[in-house]
C-alpha cells in the first residue's frame, strides 16, 4: 500500500559493533552469527508484506545483501540517538506522504509477519500501536500521525522505556501487542532454543 510504510533499523554487520552486551558473553565472532541470524529472519518475514519499506543502516549502505533492493528501499539512520534517529525517521516518513508508518529493529527471533500486518491494521482504529519487550522497552512502534515527543526524555535501552512512551501517550488511543523477547543479552538468548540450535551455541559451555 502506498501510504504505508515499514521502517527497520538495522545496524552494520561489523564484528565487534552488534550485540555487544550479547558477545560480552559469548564473544564477538558469535554475537556477530546471532546478529546475522536475526537480520536473515527479519527480512524473511518482511520482504513480503504488502507495504513500502525502507532499511535504515547505521553506519553506510550496503549493495548486494539480504536487503534485496526489489523490495527496500534504502537510507542511512541520522545522527544522534535512537530517539533521535527515530524521530527523524518517523519525521521524513510522514512528510513523505505516508499515513501508517511503523518502525521494528532487527533484534526479534519471535517477531512475525503477521505481528506487523496485524500491527498496521490495528493503526486503522487507534493512533498508535506498540509491540512491548519483555525487558521493559517496546520493539515495535506504529504511528498514523507524527508525535515527535514521544522520543524525547527517554533513557534508551533502559526498563523504563515503554513505560514512559506510555504516559506520553494519555491523550491518544494505543494498543498493544503481544510482549516479546527481545534480544539484547545471554539470557534472553537462551530464551530462544530455535536460535540457539541454528548458530550452534550449547548453552552448557557458558
Amino acid at each position: 500500500m502506498k501510504n504505508e510504510l515499514l521502517m527497520i533499523f538495522v545496524k552494520n554487520p561489523i564484528i565487534g559493533n552488534v550485540k555487544t552486551r550479547l558477545a560480552a558473553k559469548i564473544g564477538d565472532k558469535l554475537a556477530l552469527k546471532v546478529y546475522n541470524e536475526l537480520t536473515k529472519h527479519t527480512a524473511l518475514i518482511s520482504e513480503k508484506i504488502k507495504v513500502s519499506k525502507i532499511v535504515y543502516y547505521s553506519k553506510e549502505i550496503l549493495k548486494n545483501d539480504i536487503w534485496d533492493e526489489a523490495y527496500y528501499q534504502k537510507r542511512m539512520q541520522s545522527s544522534g540517538d535512537l530517539g533521535e534517529r527515530m524521530k527523524t525517521a518517523f519525521k521524513d516518513a510522514f512528510n513523505d506522504g505516508y499515513n501508517k508508518v511503523i518502525i521494528i529493529g532487527s533484534d526479534m527471533y519471535s517477531l512475525e509477519k503477521s505481528d506487523i500486518e496485524k500491527a498496521f491494521n490495528r493503526l486503522n482504529y487507534h493512533d498508535v500501536v506498540i509491540g512491548p519487550a519483555s525487558d521493559g522497552g517496546y520493539y515495535l512502534l506504529g504511528l498514523r500521525s507524527n508525535i515527535p515527543s514521544i522520543f524525547d526524555g527517554k533513557e534508551w535501552s533502559s526498563k523504563n522505556v515503554l513505560n514512559d512512551t506510555l504516559n506520553d501517550l494519555k491523550s491518544k488511543s494505543f494498543y498493544l501487542l503481544d510482549y516479546k523477547n527481545d534480544i539484547d543479552d545471554y539470557d534472553d538468548l537462551l530464551k530462544e532454543k530455535k536460535l540457539l540450535r541454528k548458530v550452534k551455541i550449547n548453552a552448557k559451555n557458558y
